[in-house]
């Protein structure tokens, strides 16, 4: 990918350009080509920037969602693969967003369109407190304020998460060589979501609930080993209307354990991850393995590159 941004300066500027592909832990594989077109085109990010002050600006355009604690591209994250929870959350919406830094404490507030569905009716939050130069704390928040029953692209508008409402509260260590991420999330989808969505009348309003812990320990100057734990659970059983958010099936639990080890040089970088996924599913639920009913998954990967 390319990046081209102006960032200084009264009006600035953000532009990322090229191919890219998204994988996650519990999900199969697309081709490049194909995710790249059917989630956000071959300019996934690009705002414009009104910065009137050095703590205060507004962004308009294709933005970065504000929830989660990983980021949307690889290059951008600790694992070469995303996580369980990432799952729930949106990746980038379009839409115009605040942003206003006071001390120790960032704020930032978006109108925008949700997981990608050109519908204008999210909202989405994020504050973070840094407590000194080692310790902060962050809540993230975001929901759709009215129903979107529309899915303007095939991958990225998920319509049952599309209707959701979520939160994650986390806190970040940085030390010296240790970086430590713990963070807990919760969504909601309401009932009438799950009618609409699954054509049924009994749809029950559904949740997940999930924790994760993300770190990243350097041992050289050239040397890290990244890792991640996480668990999530998917509410309600396949009798009650529960709508299944997770891919696992409704009552269903997962666990995850990633660890990257990662060499970097200058601009080269170099990295291996092997990740393992557990399920307890309700009978008839599955998503890994030949025949597709499956409930565990171990998955080796390697990623290589040139970052300028």
């Amino acid at each position: 990918q390319v990046i081209i941004q102006k960032n200084s300066g009264l009006v600035q500027f953000y532009l990322q350009a090229g191919a890219y592909n998204v994988m996650s832990l519990g999900a199969n594989f697309y081709s490049t080509g194909t995710f790249t077109q059917h989630t956000f085109g071959a300019l996934p990010v690009g705002y414009l920037e009104i910065a009137p002050t050095d703590n205060f600006n507004v962004q308009l355009g294709k933005l970065p969602t504000l929830i989660g604690a990983e980021y949307t591209f690889s290059y951008q994250n600790w694992n070469i693969e995303r996580g369980l929870l990432w799952g729930q959350e949106n990746a980038v919406n379009k839409g115009i967003q605040a942003n206003y830094t006071m001390g120790p404490v960032t704020a930032s507030l978006s109108w925008n369109d949700g997981f990608y569905s050109n519908r204008f009716n999210w909202v989405t939050g994020a504050l973070t407190w840094a407590i000194n130069k080692e310790n902060s704390v962050f809540f993230r928040a975001g929901g759709n304020m009215g129903h979107t029953n529309f899915a303007y692209s095939s991958f990225a508008t998920t319509p049952l998460q599309n209707n959701e409402s979520i939160y994650d509260l986390g806190y970040t260590y940085t030390g010296e060589n240790l970086v430590v991420t713990p963070y807990v999330q919760y969504t909601s989808v309401p009932a009438s979501a799950v009618n609409a969505y699954s054509g049924i009348t009994n749809g029950s309003s559904t949740s997940t609930i999930g924790a994760a812990v993300l770190a990243d320990y350097s041992l050289t100057n050239t040397v890290s080993v990244a890792g991640r734990v996480e668990y999530i659970a998917n509410s309600g059983n396949p009798t009650d209307g529960a709508a299944n958010l997770t891919g696992f099936g409704p009552g269903s639990h997962a666990w995850s354990v990633t660890v990257t080890p990662t060499y970097q040089e200058g601009g080269f970088f170099a990295r291996a991850e092997l990740s393992y996924v557990d399920a307890s599913m309700p009978t008839g639920f599955g998503w890994s393995g030949t025949s597709g009913v499956g409930g565990t998954q171990l998955r080796g990967m390697v990623e290589g590159g040139f970052m300028f």
